[in-house]
């Protein structure tokens, strides 16, 4: 299936979306047979053990609990900017616009076969689209939703119906964690990032109400994170896995091949906070390591990451850009439609936890974008090289790509403009789809000082 440049922009956005997962560059390629590559590849390494998931979690309702840490937060973070060229009013104006625009085009509600009220996140507002849900889309969901509460008085009900559709459709290789994709029928295992995000959420969901309720939501995050642990994390290289399915020592898929987005930092060091468990200390140790290699051996201009990472040999396990077509696509060893999630990661660690090392690597990709597009957000592709050059057909905007400078932008006290031009284009962008959108909307949410480390 080729994208033509007759498409408009609701026609791109469309398309994006379903390549979101499945396939990271706007190439001439058909997605449907990217998955069913990737999915074979999946199933010829899968251990499968008898599913079993903990769908009644939570099956009676429970009291309504008092918000927290309600929003608006209004944080500041030390040594960061934030937009200002608005006020705080306007900010937290725009956020509760784009939030409720999210919501009405993403959420869904249903009842689950208990007969208990469940929620999940749509992966796009129209069509087949809209009767898929993927992990990745509940632990934005969850994050989101458990932020917005005092905004929306109805958050901790939604965060607990999202909780209890994750929970309905266990990875049938480990359930503790969530099946990649509902309905599924092309592997009923996980991906790494949403269960990540999902634990998160968690955290942030005891954070505003406690575990007192209908859901125990610390208990569920730290069954989460063993899972997480033992079935995903690499036992000798410390880097997060791509999912349960992987093997550590297998051949072209193990410990050492790693999507850069999921190499979230942040939300490693919090985990090591709420468990007391100095094995996350390592992970990030290992993750910041891969990150400097590649911007110093393959992004020494840029910064740029790639969507997949590979080990340079099978005895030299530096890493190194994925090849084409290795999980996903041709852009696989590219900055595309993974990678794009980096810039927000790298910047939400520095932020949250005041990292030099994370607001480093974040302010080299954000200063680099800031010049190739010359200042104009609208003039930053939609995918590049790791030397900068642009990829083939990515000549079009989206809030996906630039949203997560902003993020990255508010480490650098240079890019003041920079920041206020990138949150101009997100707010004023209302055309895109669920993953343009989710992404865009949690860095609002650190743009505008409302996103916080949940065991602080």
């Amino acid at each position: 299936m080729l994208l033509d440049d007759h498409w408009g922009e609701m026609g791109r956005a469309t398309r994006r979306s379903l390549l979101a997962l499945g396939a990271t560059s706007l190439l001439a390629f058909d997605d449907s047979e990217a998955r069913k590559r990737k999915h074979k590849n999946r199933k010829k390494r899968r251990r499968r053990r008898k599913k079993g998931g903990h769908a009644g979690t939570g099956n009676t309702p429970g009291p309504v609990l008092p918000v927290r840490r309600a929003f608006p937060q209004q944080l500041t973070y030390a040594n960061a900017l934030l937009p200002n060229h608005a006020s705080r009013a306007q900010l937290t104006s725009d956020v509760r616009a784009f939030y409720e625009r999210w919501k009405s085009r993403y959420l869904v509600a249903l009842v689950g076969s208990d007969g208990n009220q469940q929620y999940r996140v749509a992966f796009g507002r129209n069509g087949d689209k809209r009767k898929i849900t993927v992990s990745e889309g509940q632990g934005y969901g969850l994050m989101i939703v458990a932020t917005m509460a005092g905004h929306d008085p109805d958050a901790q009900r939604i965060c607990e119906g999202l909780w209890r559709f994750a929970r309905a459709h266990p990875s049938e290789i480990d359930n503790r964690l969530m099946d990649w994709r509902v309905p599924g029928g092309e592997g009923n295992d996980s991906a790494f990032d949403g269960d990540a995000d999902l634990a998160y959420g968690l955290l942030l969901a005891d954070a505003q109400w406690g575990s007192s309720g209908a859901i125990d939501f610390r208990a569920e995050c730290n069954r989460t994170l063993a899972g997480i642990r033992a079935s995903t994390i690499g036992p000798q290289s410390r880097l997060p896995m791509l999912g349960d399915w992987v093997k550590p020592n297998d051949g072209q898929y193990n410990q050492y091949t790693p999507r850069s987005s999921d190499l979230m930092t942040g939300h490693f060091r919090t985990w090591g906070r709420a468990t007391g468990e100095s094995v996350w200390n390592d992970v990030v140790a290992a993750c910041q390591a891969a990150i400097t290699t590649m911007q110093q051996d393959y992004a020494g201009t840029t910064g740029l990451l790639p969507d997949f990472m590979q080990p340079r040999s099978g005895s030299d396990h530096r890493p190194r850009p994925a090849n084409p077509n290795f999980l996903e696509g041709p852009a696989d060893g590219d900055y595309s439609y993974n990678a794009g999630r980096d810039p927000w990661r790298l910047g939400a660690d520095a932020l949250l936890h005041g990292d030099a090392t994370s607001a480093a690597q974040a302010a080299k990709i954000a200063k680099w974008a800031r010049d190739v597009a010359n200042g104009d957000p609208r003039k930053f592709r939609a995918g590049y090289r790791l030397d900068g050059t642009p990829l083939p057909n990515s000549d079009y905007f989206s809030i996906f790509f630039v949203a997560p400078l902003g993020v990255a932008a508010m480490c650098d006290p240079g890019l003041q403009t920079w920041l206020n031009a990138i949150y101009d284009a997100v707010v004023k962008t209302t055309n895109e789809d669920y993953y343009e959108e989710s992404v865009a909307l949690l860095c609002l949410l650190l743009m505008t000082g409302n996103f916080r480390d949940p065991t602080r």
